[in-house]
């Protein structure tokens, strides 16, 4: 059984009872976690609160230095990581290896953004004064990770808050902790104790008493909008600073003057990279009318040959969804549409090559409109749902259609119609001709539904500080100003 990690030690803490980890592949059990408990997590935070003290004090660039090494030991252990997570969320062995040199970069970026720069001085009011901002760590963050992304989801709310001077407690999915708990064990053991801890369990076991510690100011979450309102309505009274990312239901816009081959290779991977299980996937995809037949037809064709299986095969294209009841979740849309009159082009059956595992075939999807849930709920799963629109000014208001407003796609040469796109449309992200690509120093985050907060970037970094203004008076003569008044 792989154990929590609190104030620098490996153990079960008070949890009685574990919880099984499945290889969503196999449907078999291959590890368990302790089942955390509250307790747990105020030894968790105990430990954070008190290394803080010491922790906020470390030198920008020696803190830069141990987060450089944290990187390197990432990297020199990349295989095993990436192995790892391939068995306990699904996702082909090369989109994993992406996201363990993404989690190494991350530490890398924010080891030397945050000795970059603490704050800054302004103008004076009066010759005799000085005034700065100062931006100062917070304290103890709490990380509530999802599944899908378990270490760049992880790394990206870690790294900022360890560069910002922060201690960090993390509660990852229960789906998804081992990767997160080797990671402390190949990495973080150079890191003072209590810097950072780990509590696995479930969320209103281990991660609400987590919401709702006094001595927790910052939740970063990254999840539903469901728990995303949980969260904020238990830490309102409270007034704690929330980072939250709530998913998304991202359009994607086909211009008339694509390379049909391009744009259906595109497509199909921002539809359905890691079987469509990213908040940032392409759920909905307008496409113009003149190309509309035939890239309906091509991209049907092309999904079609996707190869399903385990991830660890080299040969696979897509693995299967984390479980069963998220499966059902999207075969249920699927049905609803063509109940509604949608006609399947391809997929939306289970593959009857594989006997185990919780796999979904790819499916492309037309005759949809915005009034099925396949045009206006989260869907997360593997299915490209496809519209003709007219006009740009039409495409705008079919992706502007939308409670969320995470990401958006377009592809199109035609520089009028990016323009208007990126102007228009209400998205975090704006992918032009490159769907789901990041950029370190570019922040990430989304708008309306989808919640405010920003990772990546100095934005990233900033919401892990809170600022104070210093106002000096260096000489500190008496003011005319002050009392009495009528001299």
């Amino acid at each position: 059984m792989k154990q929590m990690y609190i104030n620098g030690q490996f153990s079960s803490g008070q949890a009685t009872e574990t919880i099984p980890v499945i290889n969503p592949a196999t449907e078999a059990q291959f590890e368990e976690v302790p089942r955390g408990t509250a307790a747990d997590v105020n030894a968790a935070v105990a430990a954070a609160k008190a290394a803080f003290e010491s922790w906020k004090r470390v030198p920008a660039w020696e803190r830069a230095g141990m987060l450089h090494e944290v990187a390197e030991k990432i990297k020199a252990n990349e295989e095993e990581i990436a192995q790892l997570l391939t068995a306990e969320e699904g996702k082909p062995l090369e989109e994993n290896e992406e996201e363990v040199f993404w989690a190494y970069d991350t530490f890398h970026y924010y080891a030397e953004l945050g000795r970059h720069e603490r704050g800054r001085f302004l103008p004076p009011g009066d010759p005799d004064q000085i005034n700065f901002v100062i931006k100062e760590p917070f304290g103890v963050v709490g990380c509530i990770v999802p599944w899908n992304y378990p270490l760049l989801l992880l790394s990206w709310k870690l790294a900022p808050a360890l560069a910002a001077g922060n201690t960090v407690v993390v509660k990852p999915s229960e789906f998804t902790p081992l990767a997160t708990l080797r990671l402390m064990e190949l990495a973080f053991d150079h890191l003072p104790p209590g810097v950072v801890n780990v509590v696995t369990g479930y969320g209103l076991e281990a991660g609400e008493p987590l919401v709702k510690h006094p001595d927790v100011p910052v939740i970063a979450f990254t999840g539903s909008v469901e728990t995303g309102q949980r969260i904020a309505s238990i830490a309102a009274p409270m007034m704690k600073k929330l980072h939250l990312e709530l998913g998304g239901k991202d359009p994607m816009v086909v211009g008339p003057d694509v390379d049909l081959k391009t744009a259906v290779t595109g497509v199909a991977y921002a539809g359905l990279i890691n079987a469509g299980q990213v908040c940032t996937s392409s759920e909905r995809i307008y496409v113009h009318e003149s190309l509309f037949s035939q890239f309906s037809e091509e991209l049907a064709d092309f999904v079609s040959k996707l190869r399903l299986g385990n991830g660890m095969d080299s040969q696979t294209d897509m693995g299967p969804m984390l479980r069963n009841h998220f499966r059902e979740k999207v075969e249920g849309q699927i049905n609803a549409a063509v109940n509604a009159g949608a006609r399947i082009l391809t997929g939306g059956q289970r593959p009857s090559h594989l006997e185990k595992g919780f796999f979904l075939q790819p499916t492309v999807l037309v005759g949809v409109d915005h009034s099925m849930s396949i045009m206006r709920d989260e869907t997360f799963g593997p299915c490209l749902p496809l519209m003709p629109y007219k006009d740009l000014d039409e495409a705008i208001r079919l992706a502007n259609d939308t409670q969320f407003g995470l990401g958006a796609c377009i592809m199109s040469h035609d520089a009028r119609w990016v323009k208007r796109f990126f102007e228009d449309v209400k998205a975090g992200t704006i992918w032009v001709n490159d769907p789901l690509t990041d950029n370190f120093a570019g922040p990430f985050g989304g708008m309306k539904m989808t919640g405010g907060g920003r990772e990546l970037g100095q934005e990233g970094l900033d919401e892990f500080y809170e600022v104070k203004h210093v106002h000096w008076d260096v000489e500190g003569k008496l003011k005319d100003y002050w009392y009495p008044y009528g001299k």
